[in-house]
């Protein structure tokens, strides 16, 4: 099964299935804001999100990192068309079976976007690739969307595999928060902590089936 992780920023695929990805074959990751944070201070240090996805990809196993530029928090600037067909250009070109993207009920508008822009690009078409897609929650943005619950119906089992999310998460060290901010080292296991809770393994990663074509 060939899968592609479409993520809006830098750090997102980490932070949304970091312990996942290690347990899965033959991933590619497409970042569409790969460059600076749009928070003025990392943009005054010139802080490069794109050697951190990359230390971050390889640490995780990726097949193919893509990193495009689009600009950070003004997705709603964009073209959507424009949006779209860049996805549908990696689809073509990747032909993944699986797509894991950001949610729709998400705070931030480039993550809705992304949702958006990759369920146009998906649509089921004759001879689609894409059989299923999944999202994936992103602490400080799923959560903080208050009235819009996140509810996963699919969780993956990262009690073996959540130490190389968390290392991979100290590359993006500059975007981390302290605690109690739920991007924060603690934040980040203790959310892996109640989903594994929620199905019976000490830690866990969850997931929203959107969309499954059995063939």
């Amino acid at each position: 099964m060939k899968i592609l992780v479409i993520a809006a920023h830098s750090d997102d695929e980490v932070l949304g299935m970091g312990g996942t990805i290690p347990k899965l074959e033959d991933v590619d990751i497409l970042i569409l804001s790969g460059g600076l944070t749009s928070r003025l201070n990392f943009i005054e240090n010139s802080y490069n999100l794109q050697e951190a996805a990359m230390k971050a990809g390889k640490l995780l196993n990726v097949n193919n990192l893509y990193i495009e530029k689009l600009p950070d928090q003004r997705f709603d600037n964009l073209d959507f068309l424009d949006l779209v067909q860049l996805i549908e250009a990696y689809i073509k070109k990747i032909k993944p079976d699986i797509i894991y993207t950001h949610d729709y009920l998400d705070l931030n508008l480039d993550h809705r976007l992304t949702y958006q822009a990759v369920l146009t690009a998906c649509r089921p078409m004759p001879n689609a690739c894409v059989n299923e897609i999944y999202t994936f929650e992103i602490p400080s943005s799923s959560e903080w969307n208050f009235g819009q619950v996140f509810i996963p119906n699919t969780f993956v089992n990262i009690t073996d595999t959540i130490k190389y999310k968390l290392e991979a998460l100290q590359y993006y060290d500059s975007e981390m928060r302290k605690f109690p901010h739920p991007r924060s080292y603690e934040g980040i296991e203790n959310l892996a902590k109640q989903r594994g809770s929620q199905v019976g393994c000490e830690y866990a990663e969850a997931f929203k089936l959107i969309r499954r074509i059995v063939t």
